[in-house]
């Protein structure tokens, strides 16, 4: 099978099912665990906006036009605490009222140890396996992407906000009590909260009643020391399939970032 690279596919289960996506057909890969699989980049990059041919890609699959004109690749994306729409300078407005002007969780996880994240809420759990989480716990929705953004920075000076890939990939991480480090995080950022509450009010909601979520994910060997793959460098990766875990595929010989790769043309052997 040939096909432009897209993101996994991962279904919430015990374990997660992953499919490897390629021009849109799916491939099933939890059977694929423990057997040798093989991935030939052809050469040729696509843009995952405008499909046009590509020499590079830029964040994560797009072209170089499409990367300065899309909203979805602008600043505030990363960091939504910058959003800049409401001084009318948005990239796309439109674009803006469907996928930032909506409901949004901020979220504990525990990926390579404890972290605070947001995503919206139509990407739950997805967001979490993503990252390789293996717990989570909503905290707050919000009625946009900036104020969530604004929670998070402010509970990102107590904890994390990144994750450290290696670790997680290496799957040794000890549970964590998320509604002790939950309650704990609230009481020390109370008095911002408040005041955040009050400046907007009736945008944020407590999630007091959520329970913990817990993640598996279908690994058989996990890996001691952990050697990122490129198809830049090696355009044939091929091994034994040992595990996938986030958006990596976890061969005897290294990892494999898809998310990375989106828009590479593959050929599954």
């Amino acid at each position: 099978m040939q096909g432009r690279l897209e993101k996994m596919v991962a279904t919430h289960d015990a374990p997660i099912r992953y499919e490897l996506v390629l021009n849109h057909q799916r491939v099933p890969l939890n059977q694929l665990l423990g057997h040798t699989v093989s991935l030939q980049h052809t050469g040729q990059l696509y843009c995952l906006h405008c499909n046009m041919p590509m020499k590079k890609s830029f964040n994560q699959g797009y072209c170089y036009p499409c990367f300065s004109r899309l909203a979805q690749c602008d600043m505030c994306m990363m960091k939504p605490e910058m959003c800049h729409h409401a001084v009318g300078t948005c990239r796309d407005s439109v674009w803006a009222e469907t996928f930032c002007f909506q409901s949004h969780i901020v979220y504990l996880a525990n990926t390579s140890g404890l972290k605070v994240g947001i995503t919206r809420h139509t990407q739950i759990p997805t967001r979490w396996i993503d990252q390789g989480a293996i717990q989570a716990l909503p905290i707050f929705k919000v009625t946009s992407r900036r104020l969530s953004g604004q929670i998070e920075t402010l509970l990102a000076q107590h904890v994390s906000d990144k994750t450290q890939w290696q670790r997680m990939l290496k799957h040794q991480i000890e549970p964590l009590d998320l509604v002790a480090e939950r309650d704990k995080l609230l009481t020390t950022c109370a008095n911002e909260l408040n005041e955040l509450a009050q400046i907007n009010s009736g945008a944020m909601e407590f999630l007091a009643g959520e329970k913990v979520v817990d993640l598996h994910y279908p690994i058989e060997i996990a890996p001691l020391k952990v050697t990122a793959l490129n198809f830049d460098k090696t355009p044939h990766i091929s091994g034994v399939l040992h595990g996938i875990k986030g958006q990596y595929l976890i061969f005897d010989k290294g990892v494999l970032n898809v998310r990375k790769f989106t828009g590479y043309e593959i050929t599954l052997i």
